[in-house]
């Protein structure tokens, strides 16, 4: 079959439930100062997602396994919003995967938000309420069988993107923080909640 992108989307922090634990000493410090970690869910296995695809425990173990080396090596960047192609392009780069490990059947992953251009904007959003999921990419085929899309085992992970338009229900996560953040009315849509969100973007640059 021929490779395609593929985009999963997860919440980091389900139910709003942070696994705080996983800070270091020094990780709480630069909380403390103003950084932002995130730690959550990033990949299931063995389940149908949102999207209708399941992933093999065996396969994606496999590109979980591969990935912590870019982990370990601090190269497990993701970016702002995700692109339509197989490559990360540095210059959006928002984020950094600074551990993974397994929880049963899911992925869970702490993220490290970056000083870059992408990353403040995406800090201002997160302290600005606005709730965003997460996207896995890679590339890969599936096969079909019964209604249900089973990811072969060509696939190959590429990082994972911080998206404000999740395609799973709730799909959502929250600061990895004790402080309470603003949350939004379920009248406002999610365009609302941008548009706000970048409102005080600019009255903060003013």
């Amino acid at each position: 079959m021929t490779k395609q992108l593929i985009r999963e989307f997860y919440e980091l922090c389900p139910d709003g439930n942070c696994v705080l634990d996983v800070l270091t000493e020094g990780e709480r410090k630069l909380r403390n100062e103003g950084a932002v970690f995130l730690v959550g869910i990033c990949q299931k296995a063995g389940t149908q997602n949102g999207n209708g695809r399941v992933y093999p425990k065996e396969v994606l173990a496999r590109e979980i396994e591969h990935y912590q080396n870019l982990v370990g090596e601090r190269r497990a960047l993701g970016e702002l919003d995700h692109p339509d192609d197989s490559v990360i392009n540095l210059k959006n780069a928002s984020h950094l995967i600074t551990k993974m490990w397994w929880d049963g059947d899911s992925v869970m992953g702490k993220i490290e938000v970056l000083d870059t251009p992408s990353g403040k904007i995406l800090k201002d959003l997160l302290n600005s309420g606005v709730k965003l999921g997460i996207s896995s990419r890679g590339m890969g085929s599936v096969k079909e069988s019964m209604g249900q899309l089973t990811v072969e085992d060509d696939f190959q992970l590429i990082c994972f993107d911080m998206v404000a338009d999740p395609s799973t229900p709730g799909a959502f996560m929250n600061l990895s923080e004790s402080k309470k953040v603003p949350t939004f009315t379920k009248e406002l849509t999610q365009v609302d909640k941008i548009n706000f969100a970048l409102n005080d973007i600019l009255k903060d640059t003013k």
